[in-house]
């Protein structure tokens, strides 16, 4: 369990700066310039996501179960990974809806991912993964939103092709994970 909270320390510790530290974080841009600073946070973000694959898979080994899920759960964390994946793909689709009205799409996605995640399995490794990263993108969500009209920072119009783009590939991310990917890179299938 020792790596899962260390990799969840570093890797969510990374994605905290600037809602903690954006003074430390100019200075560190400042001095080691946008690439340097680009190049340390993500050899530190892909340290902390290797120790969290790394921990969650040893957990899963030995999992310490502290609820039992109810059937119903499992389907319903399917159908909200559906908006989870739309609003992750919107985050790097220009100029959709799902941009102009929430902001951080990603931010958005995220928090749907691990609340899906969180419902549907009840381990102690669990809870400290989905409901660590849940309380993260609650919180960065909110800075973020906070942030931006104080700073100025206004979204690019959107466009009803931006918004239907993000939705298909949402949409495509979505079946191909559901029905190829999750089982071989998360090691637990979700077809029978």
């Amino acid at each position: 369990m020792a790596p899962l909270i260390l990799g969840l320390i570093v890797f969510l510790g990374a994605h905290s700066v600037r809602i903690f530290a954006e003074d430390w974080r100019g200075r560190q841009i400042a001095r080691l310039g946008a690439g340097g600073w680009r190049a340390a946070y993500s050899l530190v973000s892909a340290a902390g996501l290797a120790l969290i694959v790394y921990g969650y898979a040893m957990a899963r080994a030995e999992p310490v179960q502290l609820w039992m899920p109810p059937p119903w759960t499992r389907p319903a964390a399917g159908v909200l990974m559906l908006p989870a994946m739309i609003l992750i793909a919107a985050a790097y689709v220009p100029a959709n809806h799902f941009k102009s009205a929430l902001g951080h799409p990603m931010l958005a996605g995220v928090k749907l991912w691990a609340f899906a995640h969180l419902l549907a399995n009840g381990t102690l490794a669990d809870l400290l993964l989905f409901g660590g990263v849940l309380a993260w993108a609650v919180v960065d969500f909110r800075a973020s939103r906070r942030r931006e009209p104080a700073a100025g920072v206004a979204s690019a119009p959107a466009t009803a092709s931006g918004s239907a783009l993000a939705g298909v590939i949402g949409i495509a991310g979505w079946a191909l994970f559901l029905l190829y990917l999750h089982g071989p890179l998360i090691g637990v299938p979700l077809r029978a």
